[in-house]
Parts: C-alpha cells; structure tokens; sequence
C-alpha cells in the first residue's frame, strides 16, 4: 500500500452520504467541508424520500449530498455537529476500487 507525504493510504476514500431539508443547507455544509478540507468533491441531488418518523409516514423532498474523503472520521464528526435534522442520515461507503489518478486527486 503506498503512502502520500501526509501518510494517507492510496487505497482508502470514502463517500459519505447525508440528506438535508434544502439546497441553501445542503450548499452551506458542502461549502464548510470542502473549505475545511474534510472532502474534496460533493455532489448535491434532489430527492423525494418516504419514511416513517415518529409513527408517521412522510414524504419530503430532500438534497442527497455525496461527500467524497479520505478523512471520514473528521468528516463525520463535523457534520455530526452541524447538521439540522435531529437525527441525520450519515452513511459512509467505502471505495474499494478507485481510479489511481482521480483517489491521488481526492487526497490533494
């Protein structure tokens, strides 16, 4: 496994996925993780979700955000902080098989 000057692995990275209420929070937490240098990509896309809260179904639409790291650990607390929904959605899949180039890229 080879190692870049920070030490970080060639062969991790990771997406986190989390869904937000509106474009405006989801385009602010994107815009504090990559300026705090805890993702270098996030892709932003409407969704509608279905799901039971609270002994209710709901129906929302919602902005999938797909956060790509090598830092998922720092990633995750952070948005653990600062994220509005009382219980976020924060799932991370991890890259197994990554482009050498584009992952050399994701570390910076």
């Amino acid at each position: 496994m080879k190692e870049t000057k920070l030490g970080r692995s060639l062969n991790r990275g990771s997406i986190i996925i989390s869904t937000f209420q509106s474009r405006k929070s989801a385009n602010i937490i994107a815009k504090k993780m990559i300026s705090k240098k805890l993702c270098a990509c996030v892709n932003i896309i409407k969704i509608n979700s279905f799901y039971h809260w609270k002994n209710k179904l709901q129906y929302d639409n919602e902005y999938l955000c797909f956060f790509k790291t090598v830092s998922s650990t720092k990633l995750k607390n952070e948005l653990k902080k600062i994220h509005p929904y009382e219980l976020p959605e924060i799932v991370e899949i991890k890259m197994d098989s990554v482009d050498k180039n584009y992952l050399r890229w994701l570390i910076g």
